[in-house]
């Protein structure tokens, strides 16, 4: 390229800048000058090319007839409001403002010179209108594609992924940001390969490595929102060999009900690509014991809890009691829910009680206080490693705080009681999971006690994005570079999103009679280093293993089983199980103990948690017929 070239292209670039950041009052005045310039210059213009000569522009009278034909132009363009539209989103509008304009300019010219008898030939003001639409409407697409060209170089390039009406609409969007520049389609539609749709060109995804090199991009835009989970899901897994990263918009849900908008573009999670298709939850199940009742959550800040109040609030119950011990938990949800509240305009009345299951006075009085009438138990510790080295605490709050929650619930005459446990109370290796199958028995004793309150259990595994789930911990890992820390290559886990997880337990405390233990179906099992290279690819990585071929942009590195951990998770003690009427919750056929045994065997454990004796509480945990086997690392046969 030539210096000249160069010193015009800078100075146009610098002549952009400058006026891009003008104030908008300048920014018209400069519009209203160049369109009057524009207006002179077609009209000369016009006169020359109908007479062949400049000898007319020496006279004076030919110049009279723009005194009214510029205000009139300019008063039009005012009134239909071209000067404020914003030149950089010029659309069909503008230019249809601009034709109408000069519509009215032409005859303007045309009825000023036949009135005053100044020397305009009668086809002038046809060629001028002709040279001013071309010129008025030509500046304004041309400052546009200036102002598209300046910014193309700062916006990350993404391929979209999907030719239909939403995928173009999301290039009119994104043609009119600053972040992204859309650069191609990719379509799985043959019969739209190789044609261009809204100025792109269409690929099939075996074009996509080379459109990704020449394009320079690592970046996908999905572009379906009509797609079903399981459609969506498929199509991930195809482009999960790419390593690119993947942004996608919202679901058609969202889009219809206005909780979000094609400009809301966001990165794909790890949940759509594990994600189950949903199953249509039954109603009746869902209101059994919470519509027009008074409902408590236990830990309604957690993870599992405050998605059990997002959905407990949308079945209108009449009163929905928030128990958490986090003041800053306590304060987020019911902030959240206030707002849903008066969005949904349920008229749910919402009761913040700040106050922990381990005093039995506050869980009592709670109850008592508000009529709770269907309690679900979802406060308890559930970090393994954190509860491996605070054995005390792990035993207070998910021993004795579903202890005095229990008794709590009978005291006042709960009509329900929902405990939420976890797939690690079977067979546990761990102290987490020993409290928890301490928690079942004891809320299995008290229902074969009494018959005014039903008791049930759900028990299920590892929800996505939960504070204790390795996702979060993932994608701080990745977003720092790595590596990301896995503890064994052969370590699996049963994985369910959060939303799923909290429709199943509320239908399942509906089902089935007092004392069962429902567990849900969590789909097929997943390895943590499957779900980690997937979490690197989706961020347009490519994920490295040391001594394992070459390397790559994220090294995943294995640190060895923590305390209490297991290989395997299962769900169930035995394969003894009953189907009910939702096809993902089953009845697990689990032992209980007899009222008798199990007090015994809480006042042991009590007796040895008040004299802090770490040693004694892990062994009678392990005397105690839970099959509990600290640092069991092997799948069980």
């Amino acid at each position: 390229m030539s210096t000249k070239v160069c010193y015009l292209l800078v100075s146009q670039m610098r002549l952009l800048n400058f006026l891009l950041h003008l104030p908008r009052q300048q920014k018209r005045v400069v519009q209203i000058t160049l369109d009057s310039l524009i207006i002179l210059s077609c009209y000369a213009l016009a006169m020359f090319l109908r007479l062949d000569s400049w000898d007319f522009a020496r006279s004076a009278e030919t110049w009279y007839v723009l005194i009214p034909v510029i205000p009139v132009t300019l008063g039009v363009f005012v009134k239909l409001g071209l000067y404020r539209a914003v030149l950089r989103y010029i659309g069909n509008q503008a230019i249809a403002t601009v034709m109408a304009g000069v519509c009215c300019s032409a005859l303007t010219m045309f009825i000023a010179s036949q009135s005053f008898g100044w020397f305009v030939p009668r086809s002038v003001p046809a060629i001028y209108a002709l040279l001013a639409m071309v010129f008025l409407g030509g500046m304004r697409v041309m400052w546009r594609a200036l102002y598209l060209q300046a910014t193309a170089t700062a916006r990350t390039r993404v391929i979209i992924y999907g030719a239909g009406a939403s995928g173009r609409q999301v290039v009119a969007s994104l043609r009119n940001g600053q972040e992204y520049l859309p650069a191609v389609f990719v379509d799985d539609d043959p019969a739209l390969h190789g044609s261009l749709i809204s100025g792109l060109h269409v690929f099939g995804l075996p074009s996509l490595p080379a459109l990704l090199d020449l394009h320079a991009t690592r970046m996908v835009l999905l572009a379906m929102p009509r797609l079903s989970q399981t459609e969506r899901r498929a199509i991930l897994k195809r482009l999960e060999p790419y390593n690119v990263k993947i942004q996608t918009i919202p679901g058609m849900a969202d889009l219809v009900t206005g909780r979000a908008t094609l400009d809301d573009i966001r990165a794909v999670s790890v949940e759509e690509l594990l994600g189950r298709a949903p199953v249509d939850p039954v109603p009746e199940l869902l209101s059994a014991h919470v519509t027009q009742k008074s409902v408590m959550v236990t830990g309604a800040g957690g993870s599992i809890g405050s998605e059990l109040c997002r959905q407990i609030l949308s079945l209108k119950p009449k009163q929905l009691v928030l128990f958490e011990q986090s003041e800053f938990n306590l304060y987020k949800i019911s902030q959240e829910l206030d707002a849903r509240n008066i969005k949904l305009k349920t008229g749910v009345e919402l009761v913040q009680i700040l106050g922990s299951i381990q005093h039995p006075e506050c869980i009592e009085t709670a109850m008592r206080g508000n009529n709770v009438q269907t309690v679900y138990h979802a406060a308890a510790y559930k970090h393994v490693p954190l509860i491996e080295s605070n054995v005390i605490q792990g035993v207070r709050n998910n021993v004795f705080g579903t202890l005095h929650t229990v008794e709590a619930a009978i005291a006042t005459e709960v009509e329900a009681f929902i405990m939420v446990s976890t797939d690690k109370a079977v067979r546990p290796t761990n102290v987490m999971g020993a409290t928890k199958r301490i928690g079942e028995l004891i809320c299995q004793a008290y229902a074969a006690t009494t018959g005014k309150t039903m008791f049930s259990i759900v028990r299920f595994g590892n929800v996505l994005g939960s504070s204790g789930s390795v996702i979060p911990l993932f994608k701080a890992q990745i977003a720092r570079g790595g590596p990301v820390t896995v503890t064994d290559p052969n370590v699996t886990r049963y994985f369910m999103t959060i939303p799923e997880a909290a429709q199943l337990v509320v239908q399942a405390g509906a089902l089935g009679k007092s004392g069962d233990i429902f567990v849900l179906d969590m789909g097929d099992p997943v390895t943590i280093t499957e779900l980690a290279q997937k979490m690197i690819r989706l961020s347009g990585l490519t994920p490295w293993i040391a001594g394992k071929g070459a390397s790559g942009d994220i090294e995943i590195r294995f640190t060895g089983l923590r305390p209490g951990e297991k290989l395997y998770e299962e769900l169930m003690s035995t394969d003894e199980v009953q189907r009910t009427a939702h096809p993902r919750i089953m009845i697990a056929k689990e032992p209980n103990l007899p009222i008798e045994t199990l007090r015994s065997l809480l006042d042991s454990i009590l007796m040895h948690t008040q004299n802090e004796d770490h040693a004694e509480i892990t062994k009678t945990l392990q005397n105690a017929p839970i099959a509990y086997v600290p640092n069991e690392a092997e799948r069980p046969e």
